[in-house]
């Protein structure tokens, strides 16, 4: 189905013109690199450039969907009812705080639970990706300017392009043994991280991408994008969408297969 066919397609397009406007307000953070970094009490780094993003989106979504709720990561939930907006307004602080160019903001829409909307901004990289249901997922500059996505066909874990997040991550959580396992058994491994990874599934250059611990704000807007490209998004333990505390990202053709590979490693026996 074409873009225009999706009953989304305006409140795509509402997210769109959010984006612009926080793009340029965060690339002015970045660039100037002046900006004081404070640690949130689950210690990960926050910066006013974050809290004035979201206070952008929040204050565009209050005027334009006065009705619906909204979940963003700095400020937490507001209103109530079917529709809710979610967004990350930088994703991946860490390296937006070190002046590394790949960071982005999210916006998605989820409507009675369901990711119908997603948008990742990453100006600093020049590119864009975004998504509504039923109506395909695609990357460019603006919705006039687009190239749509599909998923690669690689039916093979051995011949897989494999991105992931750090090595600390997937010990915490009880799956290092099988992720290191896992890491020498596709063709090729690489961390891109945070939502590139995700991204480069839809675009077909990457085939599986999975981090270990995600909330739902980091996961919301990559759901439509990868499903819209052809691909499937679960948690590492099969929960559909973002409706888990990880995620795992593939073409579909690979799903079952690194889902099996990345579960939790097996208790350690005790000896007698």
């Amino acid at each position: 189905m074409s873009l225009h066919s999706s009953p989304y397609t305006e409140d795509l397009r509402l997210a769109h013109m959010i984006a612009d406007s926080v793009d340029s307000q965060t690339m002015q953070s970045f660039n100037a690199q002046d900006f004081e970094v404070e640690t949130k009490p689950d210690l990960t780094p926050v910066t006013v450039a974050d809290r004035q993003a979201e206070e952008y989106i929040r204050a565009q979504l209050s005027r334009a969907r006065g009705r619906d709720a909204v979940y963003g990561e700095e400020f937490g939930s507001s209103g109530s009812g079917p529709r809710r907006w979610v967004i990350d307004p930088i994703d991946g602080t860490k390296n937006f705080i070190r002046g590394v160019p790949v960071w982005a903001t999210l916006i998605a829409l989820m409507d009675h639970g369901e990711p119908v909307v997603g948008l990742v901004s990453a100006p600093a990289l020049g590119r864009r990706w975004w998504a509504a249901k039923d109506g395909g997922a695609y990357t460019g500059k603006s919705l006039s300017s687009a190239k749509q996505l599909r998923v690669s066909k690689v039916s093979r874990i051995e011949d897989a392009n494999f991105s992931y997040s750090s090595l600390y991550g997937w010990r915490e959580a009880g799956r290092s043994k099988n992720f290191l396992e896992f890491t020498d058994t596709v063709w090729r491994t690489r961390a891109f991280g945070d939502f590139w990874s995700y991204c480069l599934v839809a675009e077909g250059v990457v085939d599986v991408a999975a981090e270990p611990e995600l909330n739902l704000h980091d996961m919301a807007a990559l759901v439509p994008i990868v499903q819209e490209a052809g691909g499937r998004f679960t948690s590492l333990d099969g929960d559909p969408g973002c409706s888990g505390s990880n995620g795992l990202a593939t073409n579909g053709l690979l799903h079952e297969a690194a889902m099996g590979a990345l579960a939790l490693d097996s208790a350690t026996p005790i000896q007698d």
